[in-house]
């Protein structure tokens, strides 16, 4: 198979991430293209902003029409964001590749570990229809100054704000995702085209293979569970992210880094599913010492 065939292949695993998981598109695209494709990182980093730009704006659409996105809050989460991609995409030009690369796997595994761990559920708090509009053009500005920087769409950062600190339902968090994802994208990329060519043929081969699995990602979103959609997307992120990592740094270096990762990454989703069981086990256990308490019996 050719590298383009390979790379187009790879494209559409990118789409059903966007659509499936509201994220995760970067976090292939920039792999793909440097370690497929063979582009430089930089312009791996623009295009993957076209790629994952484009493929968001048409992914959106199952999720709006399922009612899985939160406007209000996508849109202004987004013109927070595409101010600080555009600055990110500037600032960029004066970071070497390698630190980019490096900063973008760290965040990656943070980012993993708060998924895969999961918010403490709050009893008796409902969903909010729409999120503060401070938090949400605070988190914009930087999750947008990220985005521009290291090339990431941002779902891997926007999804757990919207998930963890916002308490969407992680369904709605992915469907408002993509709506942030596509605006700090084109904004970011405007920032990369000032100083680095883009490949347009090879982009828009790359796009159009996203777009169909970006359609295809968004069909499966409402049919599997909230808890394993969170957890998948989580455990997904650390893979890419000791992949990228690795390819950083020297062989034995790579492979020890790896290892303490997911060692690490383990280590602190089975204590943080214990932490939840404990609570709710704290929880149960209450009522049942009052009735004790009061001799009441049902």
């Amino acid at each position: 198979m050719t590298t383009l065939a390979l790379t187009v292949a790879g494209a559409v695993l990118i789409g059903v991430s966007l659509g499936l998981l509201g994220g995760g598109g970067s976090i292939l695209a920039v792999p793909l293209l440097v370690y497929v494709a063979g582009l430089p990182a930089k312009e791996a980093i623009a295009t993957s902003l076209l790629v994952v730009g484009a493929t968001s704006a048409v992914g959106v659409l199952p999720h709006a029409r399922a009612h899985r996105v939160r406007w209000r809050t996508g849109l202004v989460f987004g013109l927070a964001g595409m101010t600080g991609a555009y600055a990110g995409g500037r600032l960029a030009a004066f970071v070497p590749a390698g630190v980019l690369l490096t900063g973008f796997a760290l965040m990656m595994l943070a980012t993993a570990v708060a998924m895969i761990r999961g918010r403490r559920p709050v009893e008796g708090r409902p969903a909010p229809r729409e999120l503060p509009t401070f938090r949400v053009v605070l988190d914009g500005v930087v999750v947008g100054l990220v985005t521009g920087l290291v090339g990431a769409g941002g779902g891997f950062l926007v999804v757990p704000a919207l998930a963890l600190l916002g308490g969407l339902p992680m369904p709605v968090a992915v469907g408002t995702s993509l709506v942030v994802i596509a605006m700090k994208s084109f904004a970011g990329l405007a920032g990369y085209l000032s100083d680095v060519h883009v490949d347009w043929g090879l982009a828009g081969a790359v796009t159009a293979a996203a777009v169909v699995g970006s359609l295809l990602g968004g069909r499966l979103a409402g049919r599997v569970p909230e808890d394993v959609l969170r957890r998948a997307f989580g455990w997904f992120v650390v893979a890419m992210g000791v992949f990228v990592l690795a390819r950083q740094l020297p062989p034995v270096a790579g492979l020890a880094l790896a290892i303490l990762a997911v060692a690490g990454t383990v280590t602190v989703a089975v204590w943080g599913r214990r932490r939840r069981g404990h609570s709710g086990q704290q929880r149960l256990g209450r009522p049942v010492r009052q009735r004790i308490r009061t001799g009441v019996e049902r």
